[in-house]
């Protein structure tokens, strides 16, 4: 009878996990019903490849390079340089080597991921930008081609070996969008010395420190026990059917657009190219990679690590709709670094620097700005790279997007912050993964 009994517990285990994953794809179904109801397949795919047409989002590119990771894996990176005039010579002594930000992109996403950012900062500041291993144009981590884990010291020494390559001298600004928080973390456990030496700068977005085993994704909690324990087995089940998962995921297009823009953003008026172009970032992300690295986030904890960044200015930006990386994670990083500067995004789901630009280009200049990197008059705007030909009026964080602030580098007391981005015309493929 125990055995019969084991048998029923991981059914009814399994049953709990099969209705908490169906009330998290409720909420895109009915949307994508209503869709379905009032537009035919054929105009739904129509109006797909116009959005693609219609922006230049993750057009920009930088003068590329690769490097290797210690294992051997192939890491893709651009660098944007800043003009000949502000390299020159003064007194005919070498120029103190300029002040470089590295930016990391998250989960199932790339460096492109930072288009509006790259847009406003172009000519301003030297900025290295890289896809993470098995991501965008770096290639399959060779270490898991071999059955070893994806682990975030790995991440942080990848990292590493792309500040060897493309920074090798000079002040450092470290950006990092969730996973990219998390490697520079990894990273700064590891090289301690590199971090005081070089390190003048930090703006963690939409990450955590650790506890992520403890997120519900907007689920019912009561099924969230039995969904962490048979996500990563089904993942990986997954991962080893990639041709029919891939063919599977093109047939359900249009309920994981759903799922990702739900899980993206928090208000309602994203641009649908701004939209489009989270898609296309996150579809490109094949499954067996999604399988292979979800299981470092459930294990991940950093939180000692930010002690290395204690006498760094540090910005932490939040989107109070976050259901990835809930903004109580980055009060966390807050808690453990009081010094920190907070700033939770008002209406802005986990992709804020794609929902938010402006105002997340405003903080990260404003870092830059205190750094020294930039002067305090650096641009915010995303120009011409922040519109769309698509007809659509929506701008990127129009709408309720102000940002309360708690406590800044300084030390200064707490206040409210405009987080409303006014880009000119701005704007906006499926995966079973959303960025992180």
């Amino acid at each position: 009878m125990s055995g019969v009994s084991g048998v029923s517990e991981n059914w009814r285990k399994a049953g709990w996990a099969g209705a908490a994953i169906g009330v998290m794809a409720a909420g895109a179904a009915a949307g994508v019903a209503v869709e379905r109801i009032t537009v035919g397949r054929g105009i739904r795919r129509k109006a797909r490849l116009a959005l693609d047409a219609a922006g230049d989002y993750g057009s920009l590119r930088g003068s590329e390079g690769t490097c290797r990771a210690e294992d051997g894996t192939l890491l893709h990176y651009e660098v944007d340089e800043l003009p000949e005039e502000g390299k020159r010579r003064r007194m005919g002594r070498k120029p103190a080597p300029p002040a470089t930000v590295v930016l990391c992109h998250g989960y199932c996403l790339a460096q492109d991921s930072w288009h509006f950012q790259r847009a406003a900062l172009r000519g301003t500041v030297r900025a290295v930008y890289w896809d993470q291993r098995s991501h965008g144009r770096s290639a399959r981590g060779l270490a898991q081609a071999d059955g070893e884990p994806v682990t975030i010291e790995q991440l942080g020494r990848d990292l590493k070996a792309v500040i060897d390559a493309a920074a090798p001298e000079g002040p450092l600004i470290l950006v990092g969008h969730s996973m990219g928080g998390m490697t520079i973390m990894g990273f700064a456990e590891q090289f301690p010395d590199l971090v005081r030496d070089r390190v003048v700068g930090v703006v963690l977005i939409g990450t955590s420190s650790g506890r992520l085993a403890e997120v519900t994704y907007g689920l019912p909690s009561i099924g969230m026990g039995a969904v962490r324990k048979l996500l990563p087995g089904v993942l990986k089940a997954l991962g080893s059917q990639v041709e029919l998962v891939e063919k599977g995921r093109r047939a359900t297009a249009d309920l994981l657009a759903g799922m990702i823009k739900m899980y993206s953003f928090g208000s309602r008026d994203v641009d649908p190219a701004v939209a489009r172009f989270a898609e296309r970032l996150i579809e490109a992300t094949p499954i067996d990679v999604v399988a292979e690295f979800y299981p470092v986030f459930q294990t991940h904890d950093k939180t000692a690590a930010l002690q290395r960044f204690a006498d760094i200015p540090v910005t932490v930006i939040a989107g109070d709709k976050d259901m990835i990386t809930p903004a109580a994670h980055s009060a966390a990083i807050k808690e453990a670094l009081p010094g920190a500067e907070l700033v939770v995004l008002e209406s802005t789901g986990h992709l804020m620097m794609l929902e938010r630009p402006e105002t997340v280009t405003r903080l990260l200049t404003g870092m830059l700005a205190r750094t020294g990197a930039v002067p305090g008059s650096a641009p915010t705007n995303v120009g011409r790279h922040g519109r769309s030909t698509a007809g659509s009026t929506a701008q990127p964080g129009t709408g309720n997007g102000n940002g309360t602030r708690k406590g800044t580098g300084n030390g200064t007391g707490s206040g409210t912050a405009n987080g409303a981005d006014r880009s000119p015309g701005s704007s906006a493929g499926s995966s079973a993964g959303t960025g992180a």
